[in-house]
């Protein structure tokens, strides 16, 4: 949700470098947009939705949830929900148009800034706007430069070509489960199995010498190692090094479930400490 304020010129006076980080506020040509914090829904289907994009075999750099982007000489600032295919190692406001952005659209929504804020975006360089509606049927608007908008439903799915390798289920970027799956998934494609049946029937290959114990152990233990090796990974990118007691908690541990909570918890929390609490 979100407020316009001072439009009594074409060109605002604000500029983006008079923005702090943490501060409610975007930029359009120079105007002040207050932005409202996010409700609890929204705010968690950020955390789904940026696990489920970040972990995309195609990703090179982690995704971003509310990375400030400045241009037109620093007369605009956005701040999408979700950013996809950004190098965001750099300190600052992002100088770069998302190939990916993700809003999420709830309950009191401003639909003209919306609209603003998308044709914004496509302008500036923006190759794909996906807008999740959390209110009425699950649905996202599918935003493109130079074409209409088209809606795919709650049970569809939506690719990005040349951004993500991999189809994302609408319902991933909401629900927690169908987030998992679809991590864990995205998981395995970066080790090179195309699904967990692919894992298990590698054990049961090696199993066939070793015994079908051991091929099933052998597959547990690959699933585990892909699941480690990510939460690692993404503590990694966040330019965090790991205390030797939090590196031999994520090595020692051995549920699944636990290592796909501590990464999607690495995507947003504030230090590794919070991430493997």
């Amino acid at each position: 949700m979100a407020t316009r304020t001072g439009y009594s010129e074409p060109v605002g006076p604000f500029r983006a470098d008079q923005i702090r980080e943490g501060d409610h506020y975007e930029l359009s040509d120079g105007h002040a947009i207050h932005c409202m914090t996010a409700g609890g829904r929204h705010g968690s289907s950020h955390i789904l939705g940026s696990t489920v994009l970040d972990t995309d075999p195609a990703v090179a750099q982690q995704a971003g949830i509310d990375v400030g982007i400045a241009w037109n000489q620093g007369k605009n600032l956005r701040a999408p929900d979700i950013v996809v295919g950004m190098d965001l190692r750099e300190p600052g406001w992002a100088r770069e148009a998302p190939p990916l952005a993700v809003e999420y659209a709830d309950s009191g929504q401003d639909e003209a800034e919306l609209a603003l804020k998308i044709s914004e975006l496509l302008e500036f360089g923006t190759r794909l706007i996906w807008v999740v509606r959390l209110t009425g049927p699950l649905r996202v608007e599918v935003h493109e430069p130079g074409s209409p908008p088209r809606v795919v439903d709650g049970d569809g799915e939506l690719l990005a070509p040349g951004i993500l390798q991999n189809p994302v289920p609408v319902r991933a970027l909401i629900d927690r489960t169908a987030a998992h799956e679809a991590a864990l998934r995205n998981l395995l494609a970066r080790k090179g199995y195309a699904s967990l049946d692919a894992v298990r029937e590698e054990g049961r290959e090696e199993g066939r010498e070793a015994g079908h114990e051991a091929g099933r152990e052998a597959g547990h233990e690959e699933s585990i190692a892909v699941a480690r090796d990510a939460v690692l990974g993404q503590l990694r990118a966040r330019g965090w090094n790991l205390r030797p007691e939090l590196n031999a908690r994520v090595q020692a541990c051995r549920e699944l479930s636990t290592l796909l909570r501590w990464l999607t918890r690495a995507v947003t929390s504030d230090g590794p400490d919070a991430a493997l609490d």
